[in-house]
């Protein structure tokens, strides 16, 4: 298995034999042909997220397991979670949505087909719909995302028409746990439930798993924490997809709210804390690198990650559309992003420069308002997410984000949304805005949260860099006193067109 491991370039170092590469990696920390594969892959790279697009074709409506956190939802526009999409797509339709947003986003980069229910449960649609994009649009990456149950059957598919990135949801290694999750599965021809299906399941999971790894095909795992079910196993989990080979691993808060009608959602099944979920990351990633900026996407949805601009592409629209799709000018616009991107690394490192020889134990979490770019360009009661960054003297590190309700609405700000603001980043020391007005900052303030807005524009990592340091500064010299924040709450279906 450790062969397998590693047989795609991603070394291992140190005692845990932890893969050398993943998310937060950079050019020279892997082999060039992993590079390539990820380098403007916003899944597979956290920089890359924030600069380069995806979007998802839901092409896929059928599928073959039951989850107990999962309701298929078509025809809604107001929640952001995966499974859910407001129109579904034939391949020929769904093909010219792609060269209609590719035209008019020029760094979307990614396609992938993720639901609303399993592409392999619909292998003839997925496929055709790869097919039609490979040949109009060859500069795209092709993804899918599947359950694992009928993975085994169409690696040769999958692999003949060059989809080099696969996410496989694996919740368990254990059937007794998987049990719990997964009422039943449709296998063979017949239905299967309790302890049996999870079995079968898990199996084809972790055999389709090796296959890909086998063939050179980045693998990507997704696994939803579900406290007091399987949050203590997947440090379990994360152990046997690392000795399988699998590229990165993805642990996300279940999504549980009783008004989108989950099993889990409606027998009170809780999610997790912002901080349960970071203390088990942060386990695994002693094993293996972990992806910290998945948004748990609709299976429609469009854009750079934590933004949805499908409505911009609806089926009428993009029927109307006289598309004409310009690779050149695609190429010059991102070679444009890598021209800024690069730039921001230097910034970083220059930065980061500067504290060499700083001697400290203190970390603190950061929130940070951006509308992408590496940037702080965001304006406090405009966000619908803050990223978080926990820096310390290694630097800043991306760890995860926030969804939360819009402040501002239409001129005045809304005091119920500014609290669950506050407690979606109670954990954090300082957010980070381009713009904050007076009221919020007050309150902020009252929180122990400090509105920082000096840094308008700047580079996200650059800036947070900077701000550690001078942070560090005021703890010695008596100006402030560091403390230890409180936990934060995961929000719960915020809406996406709030």
């Amino acid at each position: 298995m450790q062969e397998i491991a590693e047989h795609k370039g991603c070394g291992t170092k140190g005692g845990s034999g932890k893969a050398s590469c993943g998310t937060g990696a950079g050019q020279g920390d892997m082999p060039a042909e992993i590079w390539e594969k990820v380098k403007n892959h916003p899944c597979y790279s956290e920089e890359a997220h924030h600069h380069y697009a995806r979007m998802h074709v839901a092409v896929a409506p059928a599928c073959n397991i039951q989850c107990n956190y999962c309701n298929r939802k078509y025809d809604c526009a107001n929640e952001s979670r995966p499974g859910v999409v407001s129109e579904k797509l034939t391949p020929e339709q769904a093909a010219k949505k792609v060269l209609a947003v590719a035209s008019t986003i020029p760094q979307m980069t990614v396609l992938g087909i993720a639901g609303p229910g399993d592409p392999l449960a619909n292998p003839a649609k997925t496929f055709k719909t790869f097919e039609l994009i490979s040949q109009t649009a060859p500069d795209i990456k092709l993804c899918l995302s599947t359950n694992g149950l009928a993975l085994p059957e169409h690696v040769d598919t999958i692999q003949k028409f060059n989809v080099d990135h696969v996410t496989i949801t694996i919740n368990m290694v254990d059937p007794e746990i998987g049990a719990k999750i997964y009422p039943w599965i449709f296998y063979n021809h017949r239905r299967i439930e309790g302890v049996e299906a999870a079995r079968i399941l898990s199996e084809h999971q972790l055999r389709g798993l090796e296959m890909l790894t086998e063939r050179g095909i980045l693998c990507k795992i997704n696994s939803v924490m579900i406290p007091g079910i399987n949050d203590k196993h997947l440090v379990e989990v994360n152990k046997a997809v690392k000795s399988r080979g699998a590229f990165l691993h993805n642990i996300m808060p279940l999504i549980s709210a009783p008004e989108h009608g989950t099993v889990f959602g409606l027998t009170g099944q809780r999610g997790p804390t912002a901080q349960e979920l970071k203390a088990l990351q942060d386990d695994c990633e002693g094993e293996m690198n972990m992806m910290r900026h998945c948004r748990q996407c609709r299976a429609d949805a469009v854009g750079l990650l934590g933004e949805d601009r499908s409505s911009e592409f609806t089926t009428d629209k993009i029927m109307q559309m006289d598309v004409k799709y310009d690779l050149d000018t695609r190429k010059a616009y991102q070679e444009k992003v890598e021209g800024e991107r690069q730039a921001k690394v230097e910034a970083k490192q220059a930065e980061l420069a500067t504290m060499a020889g700083e001697m400290s134990d203190i970390k603190i979490l950061v929130a940070v308002a951006t509308k992408g770019s590496g940037r702080i360009n965001e304006h406090f009661g405009h966000a619908k997410e803050f990223q978080i960054y926990e820096l310390s003297t290694s630097g800043a590190k991306f760890v995860g984000h926030r969804r939360v309700d819009l402040y501002c609405q239409g001129g005045f700000g809304d005091e119920a949304s500014l609290e669950t603001v506050i407690r979606a980043i109670n954990d954090c020391a300082a957010v980070f805005v381009a713009k904050i007005g007076g009221c919020p900052k007050n309150d902020l303030l009252k929180a122990g949260i400090e509105p920082v807005d000096q840094y308008a524009m700047e580079f996200i990592e650059q800036s947070a860099i900077s701000y550690f340091k001078d942070y560090l500064q005021r703890v010695k010299s008596g100006e402030i006193e560091h403390v230890t924040r409180g936990d934060a709450d995961i929000r719960q279906g915020a809406l996406i067109n709030a």
